[in-house]
């Protein structure tokens, strides 16, 4: 199951007359708000790439789910996501665990576009939104960008997942990323753990967060740390629920810059959950806080786009 095939059951409708329940549901809700973590690097850097096996695609290298479903359990999963998700044989637990183990595909869409579009990251502060694998943050950080700061809802998806590849691929260096076609000439994975070494300078721009979006937001504009709002917000997959889209509206407002730009990919719908870029770009206009343009369409199968988002009166 995925976001665009998710089973409809793991998110029950209440019944219209059930109001008292739909309340008790609203309200506990509301209390289970995920707590924003700051989650530091290493500094051993062998150790974040211990048991991990790397496999590749448009020249970066990611860690293979199947073996940290094998090995991720204990302190490693306190949150127990690796271990719902294979037993409910779901990708996405909502308030659980939200689909940050899994690549989507519009991510690929995303780094496409930035090498079709020659999108600018140098000297740029850049926020990878939702981010799962991070390989956007990462295409960012290749890109020469300033700083780089990665925010997933799960902690174990940071630990496990992103901060793995992002180690992965500063270590290996490569200033580049590659184009839509070196993905289907890719070379076969590595089943070698990669020993991690070499200059950790890219790390050094890079931050971490776990929790929910207005959790993180809070956390970093009341941080004592020296911080200023993203030039760049990069976000894949994350207008699947409607729900959300208020939360995802109020954090791009308050962190980007009152120049910088969004980039959002996304399905046009997601069957089951009922989200969809159209639906998101609504709940936009009508907030009227933000201006937007479809910056490209992809038609192979379940059409999808790539949405920029600015503040309206923006230069």
């Amino acid at each position: 199951k995925s976001r665009e095939t998710a089973d409809p059951a793991a998110h029950p409708s209440p019944r219209p007359a059930a109001t008292k329940h739909q309340d008790e549901a609203t309200s506990k809700k509301k209390l289970c708000v995920k707590a924003a973590k700051e989650h530091s690097i290493p500094k051993d850097l062998s150790k974040v790439l211990e048991n991990k096996v790397m496999e590749k695609v448009l020249d970066l290298s990611y860690v293979k789910l199947s073996v940290v479903e094998m090995t991720c359990s204990g302190d490693a999963d306190s949150e127990g996501i690796v271990s719902k998700s294979v037993s409910s044989h779901s990708d996405l637990i909502p308030g659980v665990y939200e689909g940050g183990l899994k690549i989507w595909e519009c991510t690929f869409d995303l780094l496409d576009y930035f090498s079709e579009a020659e999108i600018e990251f140098t000297n740029k502060t850049v926020l990878d939104l939702g981010c799962g694998a991070g390989l956007l943050g990462i295409a960012a950080l290749r890109g020469k960008a300033d700083r780089v700061h990665f925010q997933d809802y799960n902690s174990t998806v940071i630990d496990e997942i992103t901060l793995p590849n992002v180690v992965a691929n500063c270590i290996n260096g490569g200033s580049r990323m590659g184009s839509g076609e070196d993905r289907k000439a890719s070379k076969p994975p590595s089943k070698r753990p990669r020993k991690a070494e070499g200059s950790p300078d890219m790390l050094n721009k890079c931050r971490f967060f776990s929790g929910e979006w207005s959790q993180v937001s809070q956390l970093l504009l009341s941080s004592t740390k020296a911080f200023s709002k993203y030039d760049i917000i990069l976000t894949s997959e994350t207008i699947y629920n409607t729900d959300y889209y208020s939360a995802l509206h109020d954090t791009l407002a308050q962190l980007l810059d009152k120049n910088g730009l969004v980039y959002l990919a996304s399905k046009v719908h997601y069957f089951g959950v009922g989200g969809g870029i159209y639906l998101f770009k609504k709940f936009i206009e009508e907030k009227n806080v933000f201006r937007t343009s479809m910056v490209k369409t992809i038609d192979q199968g379940l059409q999808r786009c790539i949405m920029e988002i600015a503040f309206k009166d923006s230069c």
